[in-house]
């Protein structure tokens, strides 16, 4: 070294460790209870035209093709009302009708999906109204005569001479028992929306037995909380997915007997609605949440093709045309069919059966959720009617299930039990999960090393973080994890004001590349 050049050493010293001069090292993060990426919804299930359908209004709309695939299931389920029954083996049975909850967060165009997806089945109501406008007329003509007649043959038994009261009081009660059966048809009805336990049973009874819940939002599920009764009421819900007969009988209303009740929903929630639904007493000891089929796709708002290629006017043609067929076929139907497996789709269930038995056990993947998994083999034998009938909406009733059929339906049941995994342990989970997951993708994705609370505040969604509050249990969650660390605040000084921002620093890992 040259007398003349600085000692760049001078006054090392010796105790100096990597932390004085690089900062604290990080230890290694604790993971955030995982979530994994979930899988899309797999289109390549459903028959042509109904995944052309599907892929072209997720295209359009530029949303989730989750949200249109799940719809899809529920609008056949619909079609069908409850008039299919899957024979899966012996006296194993499954009617097609299915419950299911896409979530997704406000902005996402749940109505313009709603609203290309079920235009057909609207279009088959009105059809169905006018059809059946004179039936309902004469049977209304007829109603008012008989009781015309009644009232009439009591008045002349009431004056009769005593040795014809006996003759004319029998034809009296005869006339009247008449006008006690004649009865008027309603109005058909394939799909309601913000409907209480109360009027869905009536809707039921007035409807054969079938009806269809069909909504962009998720207000059943307050409806089924209590929000009118202040106490949960959700038999009606169980009843009318299971096929159970229910019998209402009520003061100050008819007796109510719907034999084989089928109910079909397709719901888009809030995602914060389907964290909640597991507060609802009873929900998950009666089977209610095992019920549903789940679905909890990324939003693509932010990511949207602004110019995305518009749905083609003969793959909605082809849709409205088979879709309306289907429902105003079924319609006319009074007694239920059954379809069949073929035995080469018996083995194709048979072997998913044995999967998911394998998987229920307690050390099994699906012992979390084994409720709802108890109920994932059935869910996929009616899921499997569903695609035999849109795959041969005239004439699937005379043929049995392919294997191909099945095998669709066991991709679909994969689907959603990765799903179903997913809401259930957000459920379970402590409300700062989530939080902590939202505000850590938006330190990753932003390649954020260091912020102060008050700025990650303002970078944050309102919807999920009204005040500045809502931050703390997300960033204390990452904290104890090991995500951010909080800086030591600089000394105060003698001029006062109101005390900086607390700042925190980002895990190197959490931002790879910054």
């Amino acid at each position: 070294m040259s007398v003349h050049e600085p000692d760049l050493w001078a006054g090392f010293d010796e105790e100096m460790t990597a932390e004085t001069i690089a900062g604290p090292v990080w230890d290694e993060p604790v993971p955030l209870n995982p979530r994994g990426q979930l899988p899309a919804f797999p289109v390549d299930a459903l028959p042509d035209w109904l995944g052309a359908m599907t892929a072209g209004v997720a295209e359009e709309t530029q949303t989730p093709v989750d949200l249109a695939g799940c719809l899809a299931l529920a609008v056949i389920g619909t079609a069908a009302g409850g008039r299919l029954t899957v024979t899966v083996r012996g006296q194993w049975s499954e009617p097609v009708n299915l419950y299911t909850a896409v979530a997704l967060p406000p902005g996402n165009r749940k109505s313009a999906v709603f609203g290309l997806m079920t235009k057909p089945l609207l279009a088959a109501e009105k059809a169905l109204i006018e059809l059946t406008a004179p039936q309902r007329a004469e049977a209304a003509a007829s109603a008012r005569i008989a009781k015309a007649a009644a009232e009439k043959a009591e008045k002349i038994a009431a004056n009769a001479e005593p040795e014809k009261l006996a003759d004319l009081t029998a034809q009296a009660v005869a006339l009247s028992e008449a006008a006690e059966r004649a009865s008027v048809p309603c109005e058909p009805q394939l799909v309601a929306d913000d409907v209480t336990a109360e009027s869905l049973t009536t809707l039921l009874a007035q409807q054969d037995g079938r009806i269809s819940i069909l909504s962009p939002e998720g207000e059943i599920f307050e409806i089924i909380a209590g929000r009118y009764s202040g106490v949960p009421n959700m038999g009606i819900f169980l009843k009318g997915h299971a096929g159970d007969m229910a019998r209402v009988n009520r003061q100050a209303r008819d007796g109510q007997y719907i034999e084989n009740p089928a109910i079909t929903m397709g719901l888009a929630v809030q995602p914060d609605v389907l964290d909640s639904i597991g507060q609802i007493k009873g929900a998950d000891g009666r089977g209610l949440l095992a019920r549903f089929l789940y679905s909890k796709p990324a939003s693509l708002v932010g990511y949207r093709n602004l110019t995305p290629q518009l749905l083609p006017a003969d793959t909605a043609d082809t849709y409205a045309l088979k879709l309306g067929r289907l429902a105003l076929t079924l319609a006319s139907w009074t007694e239920p069919a059954a379809l069949t497996l073929s035995p080469e789709a018996d083995a194709v269930l048979l072997a998913y059966q044995r999967v998911t038995e394998a998987r229920l056990r307690k050390d099994g993947s699906l012992a979390p959720i084994v409720n709802w998994a108890s109920k994932r083999d059935g869910a996929v034998a009616r899921i499997s009617g569903l695609l035999h009938l849109a795959t041969h909406p005239d004439d699937a009733w005379t043929r049995p299930i392919a294997a191909a059929t099945m095998a669709a339906a066991t991709q679909l049941g994969d689907y959603f039990t990765a799903h179903a995994l997913d809401v259930f342990n957000a459920m379970k989970a402590d409300p700062a999960q989530e939080a902590a997951h939202t505000v850590l993708t938006h330190l990753t994705d932003t390649r954020t090393t260091a912020f102060t609370r008050r700025d990650l505040f303002r970078a944050m969604p309102r919807s999920e973080f009204p005040t500045m509050s809502d931050l703390d249990p997300a960033l204390n969650l990452l904290e104890d994890h090991g995500w951010v660390r909080q800086q030591p605040p600089p000394p105060r000084t003698t001029r006062g004001g109101r005390p900086p921002s607390p700042r925190y620093e980002t895990h190197p890992r959490a931002t790879p590349g910054a």
